[in-house]
Order: C-alpha cells, then sequence, then structure tokens
C-alpha cells in the first residue's frame, strides 16, 4: 500500500514551488512527519514532511521541476527501509581509509554526502566546504548552519593547501596564466522573485528618495545609560531598531500617505503599522514584519526584530511571517553602508534606509564639534506621497531620534 505525499499550502496567493532538495531516496525509512523534500517558494524554503512511517518510494518531481500546491510529488510505501547511513567513527574511518586505496572521484562518494537544507547547502558551497568531513549537530546527525561556520573558521589552512595542491598538480601548456573560471548557476525561485519585484518598483512606481541626516547621540547615551538594566529586566538587548520603530510610528500618525498604498486608482491607508525589517538570509533578502508595531513597547519590538532575525538566519521563517507589511526599515549600516537609495517594496509607499553611524564635525551653538551622524535616506512612491510629506516625516523621525523623549510624549 501506498501513501501519495503532496505539495502542502504554501500561504495565502502562493499557488507554486521548485523542487529545491530531495531529503530523503527511495528505499530509505521514513518516519511521521520526518521532512522528505524542500521546496523553494517565493519567499521561503518549505520542507514537506511525510504523512505517514514507511519506505520512500517514488519521487515524481526531480529537483528544480515546478510543482503546483496540490501535486503529488512522492509515495510512501509501507514496510521498513534501509536507515539513513550513520556517520562512521573516528576509528573505523581511519581504519577503512588504511585498507582501501585511495580511489578515483566518482559517483560513489555522493552515498557519504549528508543530507543538506538549502541554507546550508548554499553556505557549504560559499566556503568551499566538503559537508562529509563535517559533524553535524542537528537532528539525526544533519548539518547546521552553525555547524558549517564553525568548520569555516576552524580551518583556516585549507584555503592555504589548496595552492600548494594545484601547485604540485600538473598545469596546462599556457602555465603562469591566471585561471579563468566561470559558473553557471541558476537562480533559487526567491532570487528570481526579488529580482521580479525590485525591477518591478521600478517600472511601476514613481520613485523619488529625500535624505537628511541625524545626531545619534542622545540614543546612545540612553543606550548606555540603561543597555544592563533593560536586558536584565527583558531578557533582549536595547538595539537602534526599536528608536527607529517607534520614530516611524510617530511620523506616521502625521503623515499617513507614507503608510498607505496604492490599489487602482484608489489609496488604501492604515491604522495600524506593520513595519517589514529587511533581514539578510542564506538565500537572500527577506522582511519579516513586526506587526502593530505602533502599539508595541519598545521591548516587545526588540523581541519581535531578534526572533525574526533569528529564524531567518535559520531559514524557518513561514508565509504568515513575511505576508503583509505596510513601510519597510532597511538597515544598511550594519554592513557598513554609508548613504544608499532603497528600493520600495511593492506594493508599500516607502522604504527608511538606515546607515552606519560615523563621527563627524557638525555646527551646534556656533562651534565645530565631533558628533556620531548617521544618514537617513527615505525613498517614496511620488504618486501617492507629496515631496513636503516626504521631506516633513523624515524630518519627524530625525528629531525624534535627537530627542527620544518625543517618543514618550507623542510630540
Amino acid at each position: 500500500m501506498s501513501t501519495e505525499v503532496k505539495v502542502p499550502t504554501l500561504g495565502e496567493s502562493v499557488t507554486e514551488a521548485t523542487i529545491g532538495e530531495w531529503l530523503k531516496q527511495p528505499g530509505d525509512a521514513v518516519a511521521v512527519d520526518e521532512p522528505i523534500a524542500s521546496l523553494e517558494t517565493d519567499k521561503v524554503a518549505v520542507e514537506v514532511p511525510s504523512p505517514v512511517a514507511g519506505v520512500m518510494g517514488q519521487q515524481v518531481a526531480a529537483v528544480g521541476d515546478t510543482v503546483n500546491v496540490g501535486a503529488v510529488i512522492a509515495t510512501i510505501e509501507a514496510g521498513e527501509g534501509k536507515p539513513a547511513a550513520a556517520a562512521p567513527s573516528p576509528a573505523s574511518a581511519a581504519k577503512a581509509e588504511a585498507a582501501a586505496p585511495a580511489p578515483a572521484a566518482t559517483g560513489e562518494a555522493a552515498d557519504t554526502v549528508p543530507t543538506l537544507s538549502p541554507a546550508v547547502r548554499r553556505l557549504v558551497l560559499e566556503h568551499g566546504l566538503d559537508p562529509s568531513k563535517i559533524k553535524g549537530t542537528g537532528k539525526d546527525g544533519r548539518l547546521t548552519k552553525e555547524d558549517v561556520l564553525a568548520a569555516a573558521n576552524a580551518a583556516p589552512d585549507a584555503s592555504a593547501a589548496a595552492p600548494a595542491s594545484a601547485a604540485a598538480a600538473p598545469t596546462p601548456a599556457a602555465s603562469g596564466s591566471p585561471g579563468r573560471r566561470e559558473e553557471r548557476v541558476k537562480m533559487t525561485r526567491m532570487r528570481q522573485t526579488i529580482a521580479k519585484r525590485l525591477k518591478s518598483a521600478q517600472d511601476t512606481a514613481a520613485m523619488l528618495t529625500t535624505f537628511n541626516d541625524c545626531d545619534m547621540s542622545a540614543v546612545i547615551e540612553t543606550r548606555e545609560k540603561y543597555r544592563e538594566s533593560f536586558e536584565k529586566k527583558h531578557g533582549v538587548r536595547l538595539g537602534f531598531m526599536s528608536f527607529f520603530t517607534k520614530a516611524v510610528a510617530l511620523a506616521a500618525h502625521d503623515i499617513p500617505a507614507v503608510n498607505a498604498r496604492i490599489d487602482g486608482d484608489e489609496i488604501i491607508y492604515h491604522d495600524y503599522l506593520d513595519v517589514s525589517v529587511a533581514v539578510s538570509a542564506p538565500n537572500g533578502l527577506v522582511v519579516p514584519i513586526v506587526r502593530n508595531a505602533e502599539s508595541l513597547s519598545f521591548a516587545e519590538i526588540e523581541k519581535a526584530i531578534a526572533d525574526l532575525g533569528k529564524r531567518a538566519k535559520e531559514g524557518t521563517l513561514t508565509m504568515e511571517d513575511m505576508t503583509g507589511g505596510t513601510f519597510t526599515i532597511s538597515n544598511g549600516g550594519v554592513f557598513g553602508g554609508l548613504m544608499s537609495t532603497p528600493i520600495i517594496n511593492p506594493p508599500q509607499s516607502a522604504v527608511l534606509g538606515l546607515h552606519r553611524i560615523e563621527d563627524r564635525p557638525v555646527v551646534r551653538n556656533g562651534e565645530i564639534v565631533i558628533r556620531p551622524m548617521m544618514y537617513l535616506a527615505l525613498s517614496y512612491d511620488h504618486r501617492l506621497v507629496d515631496g513636503r510629506e516626504a521631506v516633513t516625516f523624515l524630518k519627524t523621525i530625525k528629531e525624534a531620534i535627537e530627542d527620544p523623549t518625543r517618543l514618550l510624549i507623542d510630540l
């Protein structure tokens, strides 16, 4: 008796996905709810669990195939299959290497390669590591992102050894010339969607960016003063994002068009602020959402952002985490960016770009002093937001950051 495995519901408006990876092969034993495949959607990677225990049967779709919600992608057969190959102990591995001659690289080596999630696979490729040489600490010995990063940091000699081994190998006739290597890699579904959405934003919206700079002295002093007590009470660090999120909520109250969107020939205004926080994930940029940010406390905002950031790096965000959003905050400063013109996240009408903090000379009370300054950038849809409104919105944020008391008295 066989049981069909179908593509699960993937979220609102998502009707198809791409087979990213098969986590189980035909003949492997499968437990109930054990992931057998990884699907790549427009926004997240989703694992497909087995509905029953049994043996992995036929794989109806191949890696890279596009499948619709509800489509059959595999079957689970009754019975007991072969267990997943356990990693050999160091002692047995040493004996095996001593007893067997070194074989040429063949397809047989693929049997020893552990199952990798899309996020882990990307890290392995980026660092040029051999996954079969890394010990997994995840469920059933599976590799995690932390395992790969630890292996990359613990093996600094690998890159140094590579040139030495390359020098020992036979060289082509054109020796001495630099290597000219190319690699063609199919774009992931998420990267394709990012490309389409960003280009669509440029083609559709009348985008314009306005700039201002902000003195971060007051926020830095506040964080330093209350850092320990805040973390002790709430269990989370007091960061900059909560200040800017509260400042955006304050400014959006006065300039509601920045928190609105265009739908056909109508404007939809929101009486709530769902902030999309741009986060760099292994598969690309994602924008999970802090919902009802206007009613959250500093601690609640920081906890929400920390949780979303952690799950983005682990690749465990859900479709619900990224569905919706009325305004975006993108913090390029964490990567050292000095200034940028962020692109609107459709169908939103504006995005706030934050940048690195650096000491710069400014004039205060007729004197030149050094202050920690940050450039702020607001990109907005000029079809909906007028220049005066955009400048006023950004100026309100600047004033609230430079005098955080305004956030408490709603000024």
